[in-house]
């Protein structure tokens, strides 16, 4: 019998904060039975895995070998330029001038994950 993805976890020195962060970026809250100091935060993502936030002592030191792919619903530069508004950080750029690619960022704690072109963004370039 197969394994299903029940969560998918973050390692954070601020759990809560990240997940309030998180909630940002994917649009549902941070459920309400979390609160600030607990050992873990959550964010139940309808029809996903949960988004699972644990409070650890030691900081974040090297690359992600797990990582998150966002497809936004707005063109991926837009959503770029948002979650950079928001705290996130550009790790590496991999955006083609055609408009191919995606591009590398890193939360307000320092965990990876990509920003892929949207399907809107896809479809017009197949």
């Amino acid at each position: 019998m197969p394994s299903s993805i029940v969560n998918i976890a973050f390692d954070a020195n601020d759990n809560y904060a990240l997940a309030q962060w998180w909630s940002q970026v994917v649009g549902h809250p941070v459920d309400p039975e979390c609160v600030d100091g607990e050992e873990e935060a959550w964010i139940q993502v309808p029809g996903g895995p949960t988004l699972f936030f644990n409070r650890v002592p030691e900081p974040k030191t090297v690359k992600n070998r797990l990582h998150l792919c966002l497809q936004p619903d707005i063109p991926r530069d837009e959503e770029v330029e948002r979650l950079v508004a928001a705290g996130a950080r550009v790790v590496d750029d991999r955006r083609q001038s055609n408009g191919t690619g995606w591009a590398v960022l890193a939360d307000p704690q320092g965990n990876e994950f990509c920003v892929l072109r949207s399907a809107a963004e896809r479809s017009a370039t197949a």
